[in-house]
């Protein structure tokens, strides 16, 4: 939960979860989806921070946990642990820019459209507030975008 104590170090074995901020407006938004392979709480840990995000289930979902003093032990002793959380790092550096950049410079009904293609790839329900939330856009605004993507889809 965010603004808590991290208590352990989870790795994502299967299933998909939504890692997001909750504002001071309490308005969510949603940083990224999860899946399998993914770690959470190694920033807070390495860092001794509160949590920066909650992260919620979104499917049924499986993780393997490490106590924090165990993930302490293990990045100062396991230089493979490390290049891997450096290459973790890295590859969220250029997924969150790119996401920026993405969102900036495309349509809502654009990102929308791709958002929606990611959904039925993966095939999970992701609920209209999440949508909104991932595109940082209000429920009203969401619907609109989803209106023109569908009449777009129905010329096509």
């Amino acid at each position: 939960m965010q603004h808590d104590k991290v208590s352990r170090v989870m790795l994502l074995k299967e299933g998909i979860a939504k890692c997001f901020f909750t504002e001071e407006n309490d308005k969510d938004y949603i940083v990224e989806f999860l899946g399998k392979g993914e770690i959470v709480g190694e920033i807070e840990s390495i860092r001794g921070t509160t949590c920066l995000c909650t992260i919620e289930a979104i499917t049924n979902v499986e993780v393997y946990a490490l106590s924090l003093s165990y993930f302490s032990a293990l990045i100062k002793t396991d230089l493979k642990l490390n290049n891997l959380l450096l290459d973790v790092f890295a590859q969220r550096i250029v997924h969150t820019s790119s996401r920026a950049s993405y969102q900036q410079l495309y349509t809502i009904e654009h990102s929308l459209s791709r958002l929606l293609a990611l959904q039925a790839q993966q095939a999970v329900a992701i609920t209209k507030e999440d949508m909104a939330a991932y595109l940082g856009v209000t429920i009203r605004s969401l619907n609109r975008a989803l209106k023109t993507v569908q009449e777009n889809d129905g010329h096509r």
